[in-house]
């Protein structure tokens, strides 16, 4: 009986110690999966061209190719950046109609740092092209965005001051983030069957005050036209609460 109050105290010190930084790390590495998951699931991208990682408790496919993986590392090296200083407010993933060159599909991912209020920004983007093509693009500071097939944005809400989060273990957290997981590779349930070849971008919202490397670029907020939104699951630390969003084109 006496061995399980060391346990507990230690548990504890795990919730207490996930600093801003770590937590930052945390939601930039959500977001590099999430990146892999949804051009997985939206077959952006060939199904042998991923492999099967376990992460989250889960079955993770991460994208094999080379240069998907290059591309995808280049905007999560700037991305680590830009969330540990706090200037990441959204994170969007769009894809789009290579032909037509249309926004079929956005995913945005809104980043709450937990008591402290948010400044404007601007979407910023780094571009690839679609599944069969190579990745490349440029990206953009204040919304910045990186690409691949397709890439997307959406209008900034109003910034609000939240307090933190209650103490979470590590546990919890963790599967807050597998349920949204879950829920995402649920949504090809409702999502309609994207048509032809695709592209995708990744935009993401930074502070204006951020520096942004010359390789990425300003970029509009890629909106899906008379689309249909869904909000799905979010998750928190003790410093961030990210929410989800996807919009989707309705087909004729």
């Amino acid at each position: 009986m006496a061995s399980a109050a060391p346990d507990k105290e230690k548990d504890k010190s795990k919730v207490h110690k996930l600093s801003l930084k770590g937590s930052a790390k945390l939601v930039a590495e959500f977001f590099q999966y999430s990146i892999h998951t949804i051009l997985f699931q939206r077959g952006v991208y060939p199904a042998e061209d991923f492999t099967a990682v376990k992460k989250y408790g889960l079955n993770m496919l991460v994208s094999s190719d080379d240069q998907v993986r290059a591309y995808i590392k280049k905007i999560m090296i700037q991305l680590d950046k830009w969330m540990i200083a706090g200037k990441v407010q959204k994170l969007v993933i769009v894809i789009t109609d290579k032909d037509t060159g249309e926004h079929v599909e956005r995913w945005q991912f809104d980043v709450q740092i937990l008591g402290k209020p948010s400044k404007s920004s601007k979407p910023k983007s780094k571009s690839s092209s679609s599944s069969s093509s190579q990745p490349q693009g440029t990206t953009d500071q204040e919304n910045a965005a990186a690409s691949g097939p397709g890439k997307q944005q959406q209008q900034q809400q109003p910034n609000q001051n939240l307090e933190p989060s209650r103490d979470k273990t590590e546990a919890e957290i963790q599967a807050e983030i597998a349920a949204l997981f879950r829920q995402i590779t649920a949504s090809v349930t409702f999502l309609p069957q994207l048509q032809g070849d695709c592209t995708f971008n990744v935009l993401v919202y930074a502070d204006a005050s951020s520096e942004v490397p010359v390789e990425w670029g300003d970029s509009d907020a890629k909106e899906i036209v008379n689309g249909e939104r869904v909000q799905l699951r979010g998750f928190s630390t003790q410093n961030h609460r990210v929410d989800t969003l996807v919009s989707y084109r309705l087909v004729d």
